[in-house]
């Protein structure tokens, strides 16, 4: 029996890097999701069949956990550790949050399916090494970082759901909320119609309101640390 390297040599076909292969499914995840993505599909895409690539990722699931951590990869570039552990943290959480802007299909995919690569493995170990550097006593400091961990996921998530629209879902979006919000009763809806022109949308001030949450979970740590 011809194994997938030899079939692919005679079929005139080229063999694919693990690299390559992690690149083309980065680019396909741009324009789709996890649930539509498949191995078929990335197969197609760079002319083979999908036994080639099982021969780098057992199943779908251990692909997207390796792209997602090309994605971390990435925000850990170049990242070195200046002031104190709140300012760490806080740095590593918008350099992660930026890499996954640049790439919002994937956001889902991290938040979905949990990366164990090496890019993982260093935002957990700088996070890590931030709280020891806070003060707590290691002790409390695994259930620190998954409150991090969860937070920090679930904020880029939510706001990768928001930069995925079409300019046309999100006009009617922004038309649905004045609706909402500008139409509202003010005898069912009194604190509504009150601040009606105060509220904003979910899509404005990104950047301010992940700062503002993730300074309150940093506060609560510190709190925990010296508490009055």
């Amino acid at each position: 029996m011809l194994i997938s390297d030899e079939r692919d040599e005679m079929a005139g076909r080229r063999r694919w890097s693990t690299e390559e292969i992690l690149d083309t499914a980065a680019e396909l995840l741009r324009t789709s999701d996890a649930e539509s993505f498949s191995v078929r599909k990335l197969a197609a895409v760079l002319g083979t069949d999908s036994s080639s690539l099982y021969r780098h990722f057992r199943n779908k699931t251990e692909l997207l956990r390796a792209v997602a951590d090309r994605i971390l990869l990435a925000a850990m570039d170049g990242y070195r550790p200046e002031g104190d552990w709140k300012q760490r943290i806080t740095t590593l959480a918008l350099r992660v949050r930026e890499a996954f802007g640049q790439h919002p299909q994937l956001a889902a995919v991290w938040g979905r399916y949990a990366s164990s690569g090496t890019g993982s493995r260093l935002v957990m170990e700088e996070v890590l090494q931030a709280l020891r550097a806070s003060g707590l006593p290691d002790a409390q400091i695994p259930a620190r970082y998954h409150r991090i961990a969860v937070l920090i996921s679930a904020l880029i998530a939510s706001e990768a759901g928001i930069s995925t629209l079409t300019p046309e879902e999100h006009e009617q979006g922004m038309e649905l909320f004045r609706v909402a919000v500008l139409g509202a009763d003010p005898e069912r809806f009194p604190a509504l119609a009150h601040f009606a022109r105060d509220v904003r949308p979910l899509g404005v001030d990104r950047r301010a309101a992940f700062e503002e949450i993730f300074a309150v979970q940093l506060a609560h740590i510190e709190a925990a640390i010296c508490p009055s």
